[in-house]
């Protein structure tokens, strides 16, 4: 091997043939965008655990419905996931208790409310989830077929060579296998990245059902409430 040859990762890459360039440029941008991604996803996520842990300290100790539902809607107030939740609940909960539903109607539309605001609100938990997902699968085959491009580009230099020999073949084969490395480097974190929100993520939706039933059954109660005071004020 000649002793001059720059075996260096930047001139590996700029020596490559421009199909492998490509693909690690490709790979490059792919690798960035999800990193984005990791890094966005992360604070949404312990934003989102830190906000829950927030509200169920608050709602289990303040036990005040109405004031929890007004700081819920304050325009000064930010509110976290689980807020929304309680607050479409108990706001469908008062509406159709001033229209005078049945007892099963009012918990009934609660939990529709409810159960479709905790919907909305994990679907963008999850959002750019299944771009991950993808970097994570697709990259290392992106990076071997970059790699493929590369080998075969440098057996085909070898048919004017009169004598193959290591020195001859290792650079094109040590350019070629650097895009095999690159799609490595964007899918590894990826593939880490997506096991770890996705479980965080599954685990906050527990606790998201979670209190939607325990908070049902208050609701409940309260409606039961609600029809024994009726009964009363008529039988009187």
């Amino acid at each position: 091997m000649n002793a001059t040859t720059d075996l260096s990762i930047l001139s590996l890459v700029t020596h490559a043939s421009l199909v492998a360039q490509l693909v690690m440029g490709l790979l490059l941008c792919v690798s960035f965008v999800s990193w984005y991604y990791i890094f966005g996803k992360m604070l949404a996520v312990r934003d989102a655990r830190r906000e829950t842990d927030t509200f169920e300290r608050l709602f289990w100790s303040r036990g005040d419905l109405n004031a929890l539902y007004n700081d819920a809607t304050s325009a000064r107030h930010k509110t976290g996931t689980l807020e929304r939740i309680f607050e479409a609940g108990f706001r469908d909960f008062s509406k159709l208790r001033g229209q005078r539903a049945d007892g099963q109607a009012l918990v009934d539309g609660a939990r529709r409310a409810m159960r479709a605001t905790c919907q909305r609100e994990i679907d963008q938990l999850e959002a750019h989830l299944a771009f991950l997902a993808t970097v994570g699968s697709v990259s290392p085959y992106v990076g071997l077929f970059g790699t493929v491009w590369g080998i075969m580009n440098s057996f085909r230099g070898l048919a004017n060579v009169s004598q193959a020999t290591l020195a001859s073949v290792a650079p094109g084969i040590a350019e070629a296998l650097v895009a095999t490395a690159i799609g490595l480097f964007a899918a590894i974190p990826a593939v880490v990245a997506y096991n770890r929100y996705a479980h965080d993520i599954d685990r906050l939706a527990i606790r998201f059902e979670s209190f939607i039933e325990e908070f049902l059954n208050i609701l409940q109660r309260q409606a039961a409430t609600d029809a024994s005071r009726s009964r009363d004020a008529r039988t009187n």
